[in-house]
């Protein structure tokens, strides 16, 4: 958790501030029992109402400034604490923006959540915690100690053995705790995981009338959590009714010990009221540190997940002098790439050679699993390769800056993937100051105008969460209408078309001709209709090229695209 305090730094001037303020509040603290003790020895045993009120009106004094102080104190750690969380959250989700596909995978999206919002939000609460009592504690205990011994030597006895046993106390249960709490955010990941499921599946889920054993799934985890919960608040409870006991026989040990040395004369009765309160203030000087040690476990615990994240260092990085493109805009080449996903026994895609040329459309085709979405996820560089390299424009995207070569890309996903806002927002979230009429141009050729016409609203309606309220089908044109808006070199569509009806299809493919005719244009697709007028068909085959040509080519020199054929067409289509 102390690496994460490098993040207030911004705040030292104010966290300087509210040392200053709790060192005051705790010397007021201090003062104020010394002063009660002098108004019973000197003002109420010898009736000098006088020096009472005096003094009395002093103590009022000092406990105004110590509640100003706290106030303020507690003012400023608040506000510290928030601008603390709040960078810590920009910085977890700036790092996450930077991970590569892979890094993702090592971290589960739920868990990204838990990381961001409960995780951040225990450490809120810690530092706040901290900024308030692990000042005042030690201030409040030492200078406790000091003016207890000021008052009666002999009878800090009794502290010396109050405190090590309340120290032990706040041990064991520590010990117990920290482990519990671990496991406690661990959980909450699994909760957040069935949840978003449930919320992101939930049409599967009553289609196949799974809803009671999503019911179970999620009671399952809660309960599993709450397990885990109630053995860390036993132990919690168990912490204060101990420490409560403690207290309170040592505070009967002081009167105890303090009459007998008052009836020898030893001692005078302010002065054992004030050793009480001295007493007290260490003994809840302790249980500050008891309430501290009830959070830190589980703040360290989540510390310890955001470091996580902090410290994971992208695979995928700028080099320090990227190179800039000086050849013909859109050229794509593959030189002999293998890659392997990490933790498989055989590469995804093995020794892959191809060039797409501007102007032209590269198609790829072949059966579930042939490595097609890896291949073209290359190209912007979600991953890197293991061996070979891919250029675009004769420079290794390697040595490109990744913002420089996916602003050369217009990328259509697999799934769909829209954002909650307007129409015309998520169109231009391919390119941020595209006018109306691009907008408007964008959806025209990717065959979206006519539904969003349809729209009460226009180009202004709103699109659901996750695009929920739009088909499979106007999903996608709205991603294609995306990335026509940026007018970028290369085109690619990975399998983008499988939820178009094939009048819609053939009508986009043709708008997409003229749109895209001097780009470059690679086509992932599972339907032969959609390549068969392709420039380059590369039919790839458990991550190999099995052939390579165009549509009439490989029909007499490849067999496994004869067998994609045979499965799509029927023998009049195929003659």
């Amino acid at each position: 958790m102390i690496k994460l305090f490098r993040y207030l730094k911004p705040y030292a001037a104010i966290i300087g501030v509210v040392i200053v303020l709790l060192f005051f509040q705790a010397m007021a603290e201090l003062y104020l029992p010394t002063l009660m003790s002098d108004i019973v020895d000197n003002g109420i045993v010898n009736g000098d109402t006088n020096y009472i009120l005096r003094v009395g009106g002093f103590m009022l004094l000092v406990a105004l400034g110590s509640a100003i102080c706290i106030i303020s104190a507690s003012f400023l750690s608040s506000k510290t604490a928030m601008a603390f969380g709040r960078d810590l959250r920009r910085e977890v989700f700036t790092r996450a923006e930077s991970f590569s596909l892979h890094e993702f995978d090592k971290i589960s999206t739920s868990s990204m959540v838990t990381r961001t919002t409960n995780d951040i939000n225990q450490i809120q609460q810690v530092t706040v915690m901290m900024m308030r009592f692990m000042i005042t504690a030690p201030i409040m205990a030492v200078g406790g100690l000091i003016m207890a011994m000021s008052k009666d030597k002999k009878l800090t006895l009794v502290l010396a053995v109050a405190v090590p046993l309340l120290g032990l106390v706040i041990f064991l249960v520590a010990r117990k705790a920290i482990p519990l709490f671990k496991a406690m955010q661990a959980k909450i990941d699994k909760i957040n995981l069935v949840v978003r499921e449930n919320l992101t599946g939930i049409r599967v889920i009553r289609a196949f009338n799974r809803i009671d054993d999503e019911k179970k799934r999620f009671e399952e985890a809660s309960y599993d959590f709450t397990v885990t919960a109630i053995k860390v608040n036993k132990l919690m409870a168990f912490v204060m009714p101990v420490m409560m006991i403690i207290m309170n026989l040592t505070s009967i040990a002081i009167i105890w010990f303090g009459g007998i040395r008052i009836d020898n004369g030893d001692m005078q009765v302010g002065d054992m009221m004030a050793f009480i309160q001295y007493a007290m203030q260490i003994m809840f000087s302790f249980l500050m540190l008891a309430m501290m040690f009830v959070l830190i476990p589980r703040a360290e615990a989540s510390a310890d997940r955001i470091n996580e994240v902090l410290e994971m260092e992208p695979e995928i990085t700028d080099i320090k002098h990227p190179r800039k493109a000086d050849m013909q805009r859109g050229y794509v080449e593959f030189r002999d790439v293998t890659f392997r996903y990490p933790g498989a026994e055989q590469p995804a895609i093995k020794n892959i050679s191809f060039i797409a040329r501007p102007g032209e459309t590269t198609a790829i085709i072949g059966g579930t699993g042939s490595g097609k979405s890896t291949l073209i996820s290359l190209i912007p560089r979600f991953y890197d390769v293991q061996s070979g390299s891919v250029l675009v424009d004769g420079v290794d995207v390697r040595e490109m800056a990744q913002e420089d070569l996916r602003a050369k890309i217009g990328f259509v996903p697999q799934k769909a993937v829209l954002f909650t806002g307007t129409i015309a927002e998520n169109i231009r979230y391919g390119k941020e100051d595209a006018t109306d009429e691009e907008v408007v141009h964008a959806a025209e050729v990717a065959q979206a105008a006519d539904f969003i016409a349809n729209m009460k609203e226009g180009y202004d309606a709103v699109i659901a969460q996750g695009g929920n309220n739009l088909s499979g089908g106007q999903k996608q044109r709205l991603s294609i209408a995306r990335a026509l808006v940026r007018k970028p070199e290369i085109y690619i569509f990975d399998d983008s078309f499988s939820a178009l009806d094939f009048k819609t299809d053939a009508k986009l493919r043709k708008a997409l001709n003229e749109e895209t005719k001097d780009a470059t244009v690679i086509i992932v697709a599972q339907r032969v209709s959609t390549v068969m007028d392709a420039d380059r068909i590369i039919v790839l085959d458990e991550g190999r090229i099995a052939g390579i040509g165009t549509h009439s080519s490989l029909l007499k020199t490849c067999e496994i695209y004869r067998e994609i054929l045979a499965s799509q067409l029927s023998e009049e289509e195929l003659i």
